[in-house]
């Protein structure tokens, strides 16, 4: 048997599990932490499920799963056993609960045609905008910087008119039916903008669904649903303790907040509206998520306790501490990689 093609799927299957299980939380936590108290856990895997396939077969259909994500980068003609590595760590790192961006851990790996064999120029690279990995890098944080100061400046005028009153008093039986409703159309609508970034990061490892068989398909889709299922049986795993930490995040009417920034701002994101970014260049939703949930702290906090205590103040530079070691990690494993494969 070919051993690249043990390689390609075997790290299909490492990357799918460490996505799923690292970034699917950023998405469908707020979701799960409001609702796992009242509905089945099947049932939300069945809608998260739905809208998976549908997006999935959209992308196979368009022969082009990931969106025009990895319009470039170039697939290794060959996949060597060091293509492994990425989603390895990655999956090591979140089993200790450490949210890390997937997009820096696993495509960096496929820009290493771009990346110089120099050390000097690999450095360099880091922070040249014009190239795959320093873009990315710049997109991310720009992403961060976006979603920080707008859920700042949203969440500190309308915490005492909204957020205050859900803290304060639970939501009434009469709403509890639309506010239903809308979390689940701003989940569904945050999902497939999610869906359409990161599925990037699990199908570069087969080519990015270019010319995949039907067979080739339907095998990684029922890998897919199969690692969200278990994502919602096991209640989110380690990693949704960066959810329930935050104030009021198991709130039904906080929750579809949330999630409608978080999706609009993968929405601004995802083309090149303002010429500020490169728009199919892929980005690490893990810094937007962070960025949004810490900018919302800082805004209720204020707010309402017209300070940011200490202890709020550990937990948000706690979280970037460890998206920044996931970006850092990333970078010195591309490195390596490089030399080993010169």
């Amino acid at each position: 048997m070919d051993l690249s093609i043990v390689v390609m799927w075997v790290g299909f299957l490492l990357a799918a599990y460490s996505v799923v299980g690292n970034d699917v939380i950023q998405t469908l936590g707020t979701f799960l932490t409001s609702n796992e108290k009242r509905i089945p856990w099947y049932i939300l895997w069945l809608y998260g499920a739905g809208i998976l396939g549908i997006t999935l077969v959209i992308g196979y259909m368009a022969n082009d799963i990931s969106y025009g994500r990895l319009q470039k980068f170039t697939p290794p003609e060959v996949y060597h056993w060091y293509y492994l590595l990425p989603p390895i760590v990655l999956l090591t790192i979140t089993r200790f609960g450490i949210p890390v961006s997937t997009t820096f851990m696993i495509l960096t790996l496929f820009s290493l045609s771009g990346v110089p064999a120099n050390l000097n120029e690999m450095m360099s690279s880091v922070f040249d905008v014009n190239s795959v990995l320093g873009g990315m890098i710049q997109k991310s944080i720009m992403g961060y910087l976006i979603a920080f100061f707008a859920a700042i400046a949203i969440y500190l005028s309308i915490t005492r008119l909204v957020e205050k009153r859900f803290i304060d008093s639970p939501p009434p039986k009469t709403n509890q039916l639309i506010w239903t409703i809308l979390q689940w159309f701003s989940t569904g609508w945050l999902w497939y903008q999610w869906l359409i970034q990161d599925l990037a990061n699990i199908y570069i490892y087969l080519r990015g669904g270019y010319n995949l068989s039907m067979t080739k398909f339907g095998i990684s889709l029922v890998i897919l649903l199969g690692l969200l299922g278990y994502i919602f049986y096991s209640k989110g795993g380690a990693i949704q303790e960066v959810v329930r930490k935050k104030t009021n995040t198991d709130d039904i009417r906080s929750a579809t907040i949330i999630d409608f920034l978080y999706g609009l701002v993968l929405y601004v994101f995802k083309d090149d509206y303002f010429g500020l970014w490169g728009g199919k260049l892929p980005m690490s939703t893990t810094w937007v998520f962070i960025g949004l949930l810490a900018g919302r702290e800082i805004a209720i906090r204020l707010m309402l306790e017209k300070k940011v205590s200490k202890k709020i103040q550990r937990m948000i530079f706690a979280d970037l501490g460890k998206v920044f070691l996931g970006l850092v990690v990333s970078v010195v494993l591309v490195f390596i990689i490089k030399k080993i494969g010169s």
